[in-house]
């Protein structure tokens, strides 16, 4: 019987190796005669270079600010031409056609490739060559300045094209036009335009734009914690965090779908990228939800809505959460600590959800013999989980994020050497620092486009009349203006990544929250929270698409599936704003009082969305009402907050919902169908 067990845990939750493709890898593979691999031998020393240069400057601190700076960014715009060649699909595919012919489409791009390489490097020689004259003429550019920031805005935008795609091209386009001729535009956007030299001294030459927070923050912090997750995901922690998730709640109705809300929670604080922990916890829990039961949409749902809440779960979280910091003048602890209660609230719902549709669908358990063993696995993988208690400790006791980072990174690289199944050779190592490096790519791309964004803004003075003229608009509601913030982070985040829609609703809207009285870390986290949430919203929603294709449902109708199940996600950012207390702001009784009304009135708009509960089914009517009781519990009027006797409503609220879910059956006797 042990053996039949063991076997039949074995055919069932073997969970597959997922790691990611290095280039140092493939380089065995490759005829070394042949130019893709010298092109693929330069991406990763390139790639491995940068990694070791920023764990040097972690250990012995950085150069120069500017100069810093600036070879972050060369270095990440060089890769992004090796990764992505223009009018080729890799960096292994040949100039020539069959029959030796050359090829001429491809022969031009590989040639302007060449050309972007090479403008890159000049640029950097140019402005580092003699930086203190350089920096000297802040203000009153040479020519040769100004062709030099030309070229290099450029530059940004095409790797912008090739790396994050033509939305955020136009939009960055759009300001920069904008900045430069002001006096063409009408109403909001009218004003005096911009000189071209004046652009290019804000854009190039000082703090305010291509090298301004955003960079800072994506060379100093964000990098060195990719790399930190790409080493952890290396090492087997994908399969640990699956594991333990299954033991853990495998054996519950819908276990394996609770499961992949557990390991992608688990994953999630290590992986800011929704569509990476699909790839990696998908694979394995989609089957599963759909073996056990569950259909196809609501699996991949499931595992879209669980994995793009990694970008908000500490410690970690998405890179968008370091610039936060910055921007707030706050100590990262801070925000992450803001951030715990909204991230426990999300999940907490998609396990709800998880739950009800497990009841409606009549999935069944999974016998406890059949599901790994939680004390082996914790064995197996408890120096894993050290790892992260190390990171955040170093964190809590007052280390900046980079030596937070960088600790973590050592005592990882030590601590893997404990089982032979976690175990690192060099080549392991080196190839997660390139892909650590590759990862943080898009990211660093992004970060330099939004400086121009925001560089354009603050040169032509759009922020201050955009916050005065949406406080117009609203009316002095700040309903309406959470509304509008939300619509425009959702549209943007259709075409950008998460940090860049971020950067661009804080630099534009969210001066205008602060400005009516919410709280400075809310209005930011409400920007981050509405970047976010485009990852499993329709029409674009990337993790919604990528569950999908490991599901074999639709598409759509799998990410409208997604946004009912991460329906937390669009709830949660305004019951903080009107909530302060879920930010873990003010006395924690009243933290504590609010988390529960929150996780309660999440539970009844959980339960008038599915429509069933305990076996049966809800009219229309009692939908409705746990609708009203969902909001009159995660949004109570302002004055009920701040006033004592509101506290008496949400206990009366709590009591009145607790006692309508307990009696439901006797109480809609004749209204539920």
């Amino acid at each position: 019987m042990k053996e039949k067990n063991a076997d039949s845990r074995e055919e069932i939750f073997h969970i597959p190796e997922s790691r990611q493709t290095s280039f140092i890898e493939e380089l065995p593979t490759i005829n070394p005669t042949t130019l893709g691999w010298w092109l693929i031998a330069a991406t990763s020393t390139v790639a491995i270079g940068l990694a070791f240069f920023h764990l040097f400057v972690a250990a012995f601190g950085t150069p120069e600010s500017r100069a810093f700076r600036s070879t972050h960014l060369t270095g990440m715009l060089v890769i992004t031409v090796l990764i992505a060649p223009l009018w080729r699909d890799s960096l292994t595919d040949s100039v020539l056609r069959r029959g030796n012919e050359i090829d001429w489409k491809r022969f031009f791009g590989f040639s302007l490739d060449c050309v972007f390489l090479l403008l890159v490097l000049a640029i950097q020689i140019y402005s580092l060559y003699d930086i203190e004259a350089f920096q000297s003429r802040e203000g009153n550019l040479s020519l040769t300045d100004i062709f030099a920031g030309s070229i290099l805005l450029v530059l940004v935008l095409e790797a912008t094209r090739r790396i994050v795609g033509w939305p955020m091209v136009i939009i960055t386009g759009f300001f920069v036009t904008h900045a430069l001729s002001a006096n063409y535009f009408w109403g909001l956007f009218f004003g005096p335009p911009v000189s071209y030299s004046r652009l290019i001294d804000i854009l190039f030459v000082r703090a305010d734009g291509i090298f301004g927070i955003p960079l800072m923050v994506s060379a100093t912090y964000i990098v060195l914690f990719i790399i930190f997750g790409a080493i952890l995901v290396r090492s087997g922690a994908g399969r640990f965090f699956l594991d333990l998730a299954i033991a853990l709640t495998g054996h519950r109705k819908g276990g394996p779908a609770k499961a992949s809300v557990v390991a992608s929670a688990f994953l999630g604080m290590v992986s800011g990228s929704a569509v990476a922990n699909v790839a990696t916890t998908g694979a394995f829990t989609i089957p599963l939800m759909k073996k056990i039961g569950y259909r196809a949409k609501f699996s991949a749902a499931v595992e879209a809505c669980a994995s793009s809440g990694g970008q908000i779960t500490p410690p970690i979280m998405g890179a968008a959460a370091f610039i936060i910091a910055e921007y707030l003048r706050v100590s990262y602890i801070s925000v992450l600590i803001a951030a715990i209660v909204p991230a426990v609230l999300y999940f907490a719902t998609v396990y709800i959800m998880v739950d009800l549709e497990a009841d409606k669908s009549g999935v069944e358990r999974i016998e406890k013999a059949r599901l790994p063993d939680i004390g082996r696995v914790l064995r197996s993988g408890w120096h894993q989980l050290l790892t992260l208690f190390v990171l955040l400790a170093l964190l809590i006791i007052g280390f900046t994020p980079m030596l937070a980072a960088f600790g973590g990174i050592i005592t990882l690289l030590v601590l893997s050497f404990v089982s032979s199944y976690t175990r690192l050779r060099p080549i392991d190592i080196l190839a997660a620092f390139e892909i650590g490096v590759r990862n943080a790519v898009p990211v660093t791309i992004a970060c330099a486009c939004a400086g121009i964004i925001i560089g354009s803004i603050f040169s032509s003075g759009l922020g201050l009349k955009f916050t005065n003229s949406v406080i117009d608009l609203s009316g002095g509601s700040l309903l309406l203006l959470l509304g509008l913030t939300a619509v425009a982070a959702i549209i943007l985040g259709m075409g950008m990544t998460t940090t860049a829609v971020y950067i661009t609703v804080a630099a534009l809207v969210a001066p205008a929250l602060i400005e009516m009285g919410v709280e400075p870390m809310g209005a930011h986290l409400f920007a981050f929270y509405y970047g976010v949430v485009s990852t499993i919203t329709p029409p674009v929603a990337l993790a919604a698409f990528a569950a999908a294709g490991i599901a074999g449902s639709s598409p759509m109708r799998t990410a409208f599936t997604s946004a009912r199940v991460g329906v937390a996600k669009y709830v949660v950012p305004f019951a903080f704003v009107y909530n302060p207390s879920l930010l873990l702001m003010g006395p924690l009784w009243l933290s504590l009082v609010s988390f529960a009304a929150s996780l309660v009135g999440l539970w009844a708009l959980s339960l008038a969305l599915e429509g069933w509960y305990k076996g049966r089914e809800y009219s229309l009517w009692v939908r409705l009402l746990l609708l009203i009781l969902a909001m009159a519990l995660l949004l109570p009027p302002v004055e009920l907050i701040l006033n004592f006797p509101g506290y008496y409503y949400w206990i009366a609220a709590l009591i009145g919902l607790c006692i309508f879910v307990r009696y439901s059956r006797k109480a809609i006797q004749g209204v539920a169908v």
